[in-house]
């Protein structure tokens, strides 16, 4: 039986929607996980969120399910602007406000009878493994922080991949998302930027093609996942230009876990963002043979137990 769509439900875990508002004022939709056999005492708990444009019905549902099976308190959500979370206009992204859904969420953990609130981790997957991460930076109240298969979404959108974009091209495009701004204000409405194809030529990276192959069929579609069944508005990238998300990321002091594929078309985003941490409480761990998207719902290569040490040891 299909559960949230994409995976199947664990009858050793409960689930109920929860909805909390971020210092936006923002009201964030999610679904909170706890397992079935609780301890009398308090509990750790752990935030997920990602990928970016995914909804909590994807891969961040999947993690938090399998870590409330593992015993804590977990809490998968929409982001702000998309799934079933607030936020007008719809589909755009926000280094500072995206950034706050994961202390939101931590807010609303907090307050909880069932959890310690000073046994508070996160789980940040794809883009929102690099927003997770400038929460640990500017959220003290993040005992540890795990990020798999992380993007840095504002390094990409200002660099492209592998940083391959020149300056000359950067400011083209500069130019382009603001002509598109005045263009947007005169026609009262947000134009949709270029999603993933509807169907495979088969000329296309192979990082796409793996992405196809997650969110446009039944291993992972979601009718509300913007990567599934919509668009990103083109000038929501704007901000993601001139706002790098990791600036800080060296002033963490709580423990961080970065996770990546051998084989992830992403791997350098983990691999520069872990040589700027600081501190022996750092980890980079590589999974052989792993893609990207590998590290979404493939249960055979997602190192749980890995994370669940991880957690163990620093919420406690």
């Amino acid at each position: 039986m299909k559960f949230g769509i994409n995976f199947a439900k664990n009858d050793n875990v409960s689930v109920r929607k929860v909805t909390f508002t971020n210092r936006f004022g923002i009201e964030l939709v999610g679904d909170l996980y706890e397992p079935i056999k609780k301890t009398p005492e308090p509990m750790a708990a752990i935030a997920v969120s990602g990928p970016f444009g995914a909804v909590k019905e994807q891969a961040s549902g999947l993690y938090a399910q399998e870590l409330a099976d593992r015993g804590f308190v977990t809490l998968a959500f929409d982001p702000s602007f998309t799934g079933e979370s607030g936020g007008q206009v719809r589909h755009v992204a926000s280094p500072d406000i995206n950034t706050d859904d994961f202390s939101a969420a931590v807010d609303y953990l907090s307050t909880l009878p069932e959890v310690d609130p000073h046994k508070i981790g996160i789980v940040g997957i794809c883009g929102f493994g690099g927003f997770g991460l400038n929460a640990a930076a500017q959220d003290t109240r993040i005992k540890a922080t795990v990020a798999s298969t992380m993007y840095d979404m504002t390094r990409v959108s200002a660099k492209g991949y592998n940083d391959s974009m020149s300056a000359e091209e950067l400011y083209a495009l500069r130019e382009k998302l603001n002509d598109q701004r005045t263009q947007d204000y005169k026609n009262a409405a947000f134009a949709p930027a270029d999603g993933l194809p509807d169907k495979l030529t088969g000329d296309e990276p192979l990082f796409v093609k793996e992405y196809f192959d997650y969110y446009k069929t039944p291993r992972g579609f979601h009718p509300r996942s913007i990567n599934s069944n919509g668009h990103w508005n083109v000038t929501s990238s704007l901000s993601l230009i001139t706002q790098p998300i990791l600036a800080y990321s060296d002033t963490i002091r709580n423990a961080v876990l970065l996770v990546h594929g051998s084989k992830a078309h992403s791997r350098y985003f983990s691999e520069d963002a872990f040589k700027k941490l600081q501190g022996e409480n750092k980890e980079l761990y590589i999974v052989e043979d792993a893609n990207h998207v590998d590290l979404y719902d493939n249960m055979e290569k997602i190192p749980f137990a890995k994370m669940e040490e991880f957690f163990r040891k620093y919420l406690r």
